[in-house]
């Protein structure tokens, strides 16, 4: 029996010893197993992809510019007649565009301010006159509103009956591009309201037309000339 505890007692000892103990520490790593395959690295994490939200506001500073409306003030302002207006707000002709109504009538004038100081110097200016009302607008509204540049002209009051070639006629030794004419038939009191518009080639052009064709005679009606802004 005494020969038996002490073997007992020498197996359990065996197990319970730590293989790595008085071994170097560069030998105490736990074991690894060994492949014939290549190990691969580890995948790098995915990179963030950026928030389209900020992607928007990003290009919109980027852009630098404020839009404005201008309403009140003549029928018959110029975009010249607006840039001396906001003088000091560093605009130029493409600054400055027109909206019109179904016959063609100016109803606003929409403004593309370079800076926020041009907006603001241009806010108290209007306020020194209290026939024109300015409101901020979204820059979309100024990317859908067409330029005509001035040089297109509506013709106001061509006769029910006349056709292309009659306005053709009309506009006889002027330069203009005849592809461009587009006629329209509007409705009004007391009687509908039939109008053209037709490009030219420059402003110098379209001015010139308007000044030795505005009241001219096609099939025997007057016609007036304006030039679109």
């Amino acid at each position: 029996m005494y020969l038996l505890r002490n073997a007992l007692r020498s197996n359990s000892s065996v197990r319970t010893v730590n293989p790595t103990i008085g071994l170097p520490l560069y030998l105490r790593e736990s074991p690894r197993c060994f492949s014939t395959e290549t190990e691969l690295p580890s995948s790098p994490p995915p990179e963030p992809q950026p928030d389209a939200s900020v992607d928007r506001i990003l290009q919109s500073a980027s852009s630098g510019f404020l839009f404005g409306r201008l309403s009140g003030g003549s029928r018959y302002a110029l975009k010249s007649d607006i840039i001396k207006l906001l003088e000091g707000s560093n605009l130029t002709p493409d600054d400055v565009k027109f909206s019109y109504n179904w016959t063609f009538d100016p109803i606003a004038t929409l403004v593309r301010f370079p800076s926020p100081s041009a907006y603001n110097h241009a806010q108290r200016t209007i306020r020194k006159f209290g026939f024109y009302k300015f409101e901020r607008i979204n820059g979309s509204e100024w990317d859908i509103l067409a330029p005509y540049d001035g040089k297109t002209v509506v013709l106001q009051g061509i006769p029910r009956n006349a056709l292309p070639d009659d306005v053709e006629r009309f506009l006889s030794g002027f330069d203009f591009d005849a592809s461009s004419m587009q006629m329209f038939q509007r409705g009004s009191f007391p009687k509908n309201i039939r109008l053209a518009i037709v490009r030219f080639p420059s402003q110098i052009q379209a001015m010139n037309a308007f000044l030795k064709k505005n009241r001219g005679l096609c099939l025997n009606d007057r016609i007036s000339v304006r030039v679109l802004q």
